[in-house]
């Protein structure tokens, strides 16, 4: 399921208790996992109604940016939990903190 993202808009996922906001979004619709499943924009049962599935298990990290290879999106994490973000099956990458300028 391709999601149309646009910054501010809050996702969550099926699988655990992962919540991210999305901080910079691409022009098109993307295939945006956690997990192995696809995040939901509505509210989820405080149940989840499925496990992470292998591979997509190392989880999430709050307050933790994560982005694509090429960094055409961002997403913010709000809530950590144990399912992995993806887009399609490729996990996405901690963004690293930006260097500051030198100061001489």
């Amino acid at each position: 399921m391709a999601l149309e993202l646009k910054p501010g808009t809050k996702l969550r996922s099926v699988v655990c208790s992962t919540e991210v906001i999305v901080v910079r979004a691409p022009a098109d619709a993307v295939d945006l996992r956690c997990g192995g499943r696809p995040l939901a924009t509505g509210s989820v049962p405080g149940v989840p109604a499925f496990e992470p599935e292998h591979g997509f298990d190392q989880g999430t990290l709050l307050g933790k940016r994560y982005t694509d290879h090429d960094k055409s999106f961002e997403l913010l994490c709000t809530k950590a939990g144990s399912g992995s973000l993806s887009l399609g099956d490729v996990v996405l990458q901690l963004s690293g903190a930006k260097p500051l300028p030198a100061s001489d």
